[in-house]
Order: C-alpha cells, then sequence, then structure tokens
C-alpha cells in the first residue's frame, strides 16, 4: 500500500522545449552577386575575382564607382546617422534629428525636402561619409548609404603624442587640420587612455574610422553640423595625403588600413 502511495505522489517529467535565439540580421548584408551587373572596370574585376582586398584599389590609385564593391570587399562596415537636422518644437525650441529638412515655396504651396548624412566605417582603418536628398526621408537615407561607400577612404593611424610614445595605432601621427565654410577644426594625436575629445557627431566619424584617443579644436560656426561632419572629413583625408619618411613609419606606429 505504500508503495501504491509512493508511485502515486511520483511527479511525471515535463519536456521543455528551449527556443534558439533569434538570428539578427546584419545592417550591411551580403550583396547577390549574380544579379550585380557592374559597369566600372573595377566593379568587373570585383565581380571576377581579380580584386580580393580593398587594398588592392587604394594602392592603385583607383575609384570606386559603385557601392556594391565596398559590400563585398568590406562586408563588416557598420554605418551611423549624423544629427544635422532640427524638430520643429514650441517657443522657437526643438531637438536634434537625423532629418534636414528644408522648405520650397510655390504657387501650389509647400514642397518639402529632407537631406541625410551617413558614416561608415569598419573601425579598422577606412571610413566613408555621404550625404542624400529627397523629397522623402526614406530615399534620403538610401542614397546617403549608397554615397558614403562611393566616398570611402584609408587612413593612417599611429601615436604621434609626445606624452604616450607607445608605437601603438589609437591615435592619429601627426596633426590635420580641415575646413568647410567658416568652420575650422584641428585634430591632435593624444596619449592612450584620452579617449576622443572632440564634439559629439565627430567622434562617430573617428570611432568608425578605428581612431581612439585624440586632441580637437573647433572654431566658427560649429553649431551647423554638415558643415562640422564636412570639416573633419577633410581633416580625415591629410592622414592619407601627407607622405612620410621611412623612418617615422615605425617610430610613430603608422598602420595604413587594416592593422595586420
Amino acid at each position: 500500500m505504500v508503495r501504491d502511495l509512493i508511485k502515486e505522489a511520483e511527479i511525471e517529467p515535463v519536456e521543455v522545449v528551449v527556443e534558439a535565439p533569434a538570428v539578427v540580421a546584419p545592417e550591411h548584408p551580403t550583396i547577390d552577386v549574380d544579379k550585380w551587373h557592374p559597369k566600372t572596370e573595377t566593379g568587373k574585376k570585383v565581380k571576377a575575382g581579380e580584386i580580393t582586398d580593398i587594398n588592392q584599389i587604394f594602392d592603385k590609385g583607383l575609384m570606386i564607382l559603385e557601392p556594391e564593391i565596398v559590400d563585398l570587399l568590406l562586408p563588416n562596415a557598420e554605418s551611423e546617422l549624423v544629427m544635422v537636422g532640427q524638430s520643429k518644437g514650441k517657443f522657437g525650441g526643438g531637438k536634434r534629428t537625423i532629418w534636414r529638412q528644408t522648405q520650397k515655396k510655390t504657387c501650389e504651396g509647400n514642397k518639402p525636402s529632407f537631406a541625410s548624412v551617413v558614416i561608415i566605417g569598419n573601425k579598422d582603418g577606412y571610413v566613408g561619409f555621404g550625404i542624400g536628398k529627397s523629397k522623402e526621408t526614406m530615399p534620403a537615407r538610401e542614397k546617403a548609404v549608397r554615397q558614403s561607400k562611393v566616398n570611402m577612404i584609408r587612413i593612417k593611424r599611429g601615436c604621434g603624442s609626445w606624452e604616450c610614445s607607445c608605437a601603438g595605432p589609437h591615435s592619429i601621427p601627426f596633426k590635420v587640420n580641415g575646413r568647410c565654410g567658416s568652420v575650422r577644426i584641428q585634430i591632435l594625436p593624444a596619449p592612450k587612455g584620452s579617449g576622443l575629445i572632440m564634439e559629439k557627431e565627430c567622434q562617430k566619424m573617428l570611432m568608425l574610422a578605428g581612431i581612439k584617443d585624440v586632441y580637437s579644436k573647433a572654431t566658427g560656426q560649429t553649431g551647423s553640423k554638415l558643415n562640422l561632419i564636412k570639416a573633419c572629413f577633410s581633416a580625415l583625408k591629410q592622414l592619407t595625403s601627407i607622405r612620410v619618411l621611412p623612418e617615422h613609419i615605425e617610430k610613430l606606429g603608422i598602420v595604413e588600413g587594416k592593422n595586420v
């Protein structure tokens, strides 16, 4: 009788089903190569497999005229939207938005237009910047993404700070300047651990470029975020255009492109 009570008290095992975690699609999924019909000579070589590294394009001085080239050669690239607009608010107030809206007065009424700014990079020496304009928001964003891929550049990184001298690619090797309109920006090397001491929107560009420590100084109408971002991108271009002597490459720990 005791055995019967024990059998009745036994709890039947419950089957537990553990669901697999949801797979999040990447921000820049790989393109369908079969549906891509390149029009430029560089694009045809990339599709044919003759060019397998983006450094081959920059070393030969070729131009990137198709965004699909970046999709294939830099599949791990990430993008960020820049706060270049301001939403309407009471009493002239408002908050920053990613859409810069303008209106055109016509006899038919107001015709709005939207602009968007996108920064793309792989956080390892490659960064791009693009502006897109359209009558609607989503087409403007798509145009900006395509333009940022076409404007991709390769930068030099290193440690040009006399306070650090660690010969690591955490900062920039020398001081650079950029300008756009009335905005002037100066980016200087900083020791390891300093962080990105600069305007918040410009930090996005340097983070995606793989730079971790810099000092900066900006003058002019810096409230115009679009001109400020253009000036910052112009300064980063100088990292590529300025030539460095071979004896300084090892001393400053200069790395161009990927940190291999």
